[in-house]
């Protein structure tokens, strides 16, 4: 790492990354502090933006690092370079962020204002179940997939704001939805009918 930071400033500003992620992959720490203060502040800036809190903002910043540092043998860095990967992964944790958020609300939502024990408490616990199980089969799908459905079921977002956020096409929003409602539907047709 030391070599590195011996170069002069254009061969730093021109390898830099490149050169980082090559001492990373070898387990230099000090590689990885230096892509932490690079980075931190721009990408806690990115998720500060879009979350509703600076706690959870934080959170997803350190959780990029802490992936990065555990992953850092097998990542894979296209020519877009480090400096977009680690955004879109902010990204795709603020998505998740949000998910959390509309779930904890349609949560709130459902609660009936008066939830006294009687016949709908059944119900209640039925719905409960399917909820859990929808859930669960949702975090099987393929990550992108997943993503596209979240933000189309729980964020409400069009299909044509998802292409936007993700930088995919419509037609390629629409198929992941397709296949998710496929696995979905297969999945979840036989608890349906047990909870009937």
């Amino acid at each position: 790492m030391s070599s590195i930071l011996n170069q002069s400033t254009d061969m730093i500003t021109q390898y830099k990354d490149e050169e980082l992620l090559t001492s990373l992959r070898n387990d230099d720490e000090d590689a990885f502090r230096e892509i932490y203060n690079k980075y931190w502040r721009k990408l806690y800036i990115v998720a500060a933006n879009r979350v509703d809190n600076e706690q959870d903002a934080e959170e997803i910043v350190q959780d990029i690092f802490a992936a990065l540092w555990v992953r850092r043998k097998c990542i894979v860095i296209t020519d877009n370079g480090l400096g977009k990967y680690l955004t879109s992964s902010v990204k795709y944790r603020v998505i998740k962020t949000l998910g959390r958020y509309a779930l904890k609300q349609n949560y709130l939502n459902a609660i009936p204002a008066n939830s006294c024990i009687d016949d709908s408490t059944q119900q209640w616990l039925a719905f409960e179940e399917l909820k859990e199980e929808l859930a669960k089969y949702v975090s099987q799908l393929p990550e992108k997939c997943q993503i596209v459905f979240k933000m189309s079921r729980e964020l409400g977002y069009s299909q044509k704001r998802i292409a936007a956020e993700l930088s995919i096409s419509e037609k390629t929003v629409e198929a992941h939805l397709q296949k998710a409602f496929k696995v979905l539907r297969s999945k979840l047709a036989s608890i349906v009918l047990t909870l009937l």
